[in-house]
């Protein structure tokens, strides 16, 4: 069926169709939205959101001012080879075949990566001790991609705080803050390089203060601190050694652990105060070590039980345990077990980190008085602070100074790359040699030294034989690092080896000089 329609009706269906739809985008509230969209961009509130962007902007102008100062930082361990009396003990006819025998218990390379702050224009760093610790070599690499070899100046496992040091000048520096002012609840940004997304900022809060308990990977002795920060900024591995700074840009931590049953960001990072870690620095620049002052007196927490027989109102200040050493300076005080002390220089003492931050902060032979109670009854002490003993843990370490003057039973002849030790009886049967063998045995081999394949693990030094300034016998170590010691880079040494051969099981001698250093 054709239809055949006038231009009236075609003009009447049209119009009909078009106020039909008006009605029914009426109802479904069409029209409001093509309105809404006809007016263009809504204008933003600016008044309202001006206190984020203030913050953002804050946070962006800490960063960047921050941020040139921060550095990443390689240790790298060298292999340490297995024993040297177990790699040739090769049957006769299987010269060649070493690499298939070797020791399972020897150590590959090792390579780890942490993060510190430059803190002086000519080159100081912050860092971590267990960034450090350990490494044969540290690479610093600023923000602007330049790298430089580091040397380590000294480090203290108790804090957990090292010196390192690169050959440069104009650095970007930090401003170092005042951790005692910080107050819970402050904005805080840990700047660092966690797992290796280099200079990764993060921001978070002091979450608290004066934390105690153990932390993943930290000296936990008698000595330790017991003061740290606590943040909310994520930490990861590689953050350790990085600022943890305040809304000032200034730092107010070091980034160094966290609270984690993986071992990565589960909330809760530490950062080891600012104020204790200048302290150390200072002593290693100028000293060489820590000068660590002690009150000689283990001390704990206050428990409600100790409040309640001392008629405290507060379950508040430290408790004396034992005396170490005895007769030191707390003892000597009059302090007796089980005194409580309320305030030291005036302050009040709160918990075990309020009384260390006291005693950290006077140097030993200055006198500190201390006010408490015992049972109630009110005591004074004035407790002249003594130096913590030299116990090779609370003092800074020099990173491998001069370890070609080492004159003990083991050496590290460092300009050769490799490592000698004394010939015991078991050392001599060990390896297949008479009794009466003479010199010092090689141990480890540094794979980018001089003399790599050119010596090797179980030869024993006899004789220097070039130049003839340090010719002569080597009877023990001691002969071979004073000879060392009068050659610099460049020069050349004839050494003379002693090896069994594998396949006859005879001993053999030869001459290997070597360049030194090169």
């Amino acid at each position: 069926m054709s239809l055949n329609l006038t231009r009236p009706k075609i003009f009447a269906i049209a119009a009909t169709a078009f106020v039909s739809g008006i009605v029914f985008a009426s109802s479904m509230d069409w029209t409001r939205i093509l309105s809404a969209q006809g007016k263009g961009p809504s204008k933003p509130l600016s008044a309202a959101v001006q206190p984020l962007a203030d913050q953002s902007n804050a946070f962006v102008a800490i960063a960047e001012h921050v941020t040139p100062a921060v550095v990443s930082i390689v240790a790298e361990r060298d292999a340490r080879p297995a024993d040297a009396r177990r790699q040739r003990q090769l049957p006769p006819g299987m010269q060649g075949f070493e690499d298939l025998f070797q020791d399972p218990r020897a150590q590959g390379p090792q390579e780890s990566s942490g993060s510190g702050f430059i803190v002086s224009t000519d080159g100081y760093v912050l860092t971590n001790n267990h960034v450090v610790e350990g490494a044969d070599h540290v690479t610093v690499t600023l923000t602007d991609r330049r790298s430089f070899k580091a040397k380590v100046i000294g480090r203290d496992p108790q804090t957990d705080v090292a010196v390192i040091k690169i050959d440069a000048k104009d650095l970007p520096t930090v401003s170092l803050g005042d951790d005692a002012k910080v107050r819970v609840g402050e904005w805080a940004l840990a700047i660092g390089n966690p797992l290796g997304l280099d200079f990764t900022v993060t921001a978070g809060i002091i979450s608290a203060k004066g934390r105690s308990q153990e932390l993943q990977g930290l000296n936990r002795d008698r000595l330790a601190i017991q003061d740290f920060l606590q943040t909310d900024a994520a930490i990861n591995p590689g953050n350790s050694g990085g600022p943890l700074v305040n809304i000032r840009g200034e730092v107010v931590g070091i980034n160094s652990a966290i609270a984690s049953p993986t071992g990565t960001y589960t909330g809760y990072g530490f950062a080891i105060p600012i104020t204790l870690a200048k302290t150390v620095m200072d002593d290693i620049i100028a000293h060489g070590r820590v000068r660590r002052a002690i009150m000689g007196a283990t001390i704990g927490e206050v428990t409600a039980e100790d409040a309640a027989v001392n008629k405290l109102k507060d379950i508040a200040g430290v408790k004396i345990g034992s005396f170490n050493p005895p007769d030191g300076p707390a003892e000597k005080a009059g302090m007796e077990s089980g005194d409580i002390i309320l305030k030291a220089d005036g302050k009040p003492v709160d918990r075990v980190s309020t009384l260390q931050r006291i005693v950290r902060s006077h140097q030993p032979g200055e006198t500190v008085e201390m006010e408490g109670v015992r049972y109630g009854e009110k005591k004074t002490f004035k407790v002249k602070l003594m130096e913590a003993e030299s116990d090779g843990k609370a003092v800074a370490v020099a990173a491998r100074p001069s370890d070609d003057n080492a004159a003990g039973p083991t050496a590290t002849a460092k300009k050769l790359g490799f490592a000698v030790e004394a010939l015991t009886p078991s050392i001599l049967k060990a390896n297949r040699f008479s009794d009466n063998q003479t010199g010092v045995i090689v141990k480890d081999i540094d794979r980018n030294g001089p003399s790599w394949q050119k010596v090797g693990p179980g030869d024993i030094i006899t004789d220097i034989t070039f130049p003839e300034k340090v010719k002569g016998p080597v009877r023990n170590a001691s002969d071979l690092m004073r000879a060392l010691a009068a050659l610099k880079d460049g020069d050349y040494v004839g050494l003379k080896l002693t090896a069994i051969d594998s396949r006859s099981g005879e001993p053999f001698s030869r001459v290997v000089n070597l360049r030194v250093g090169q």
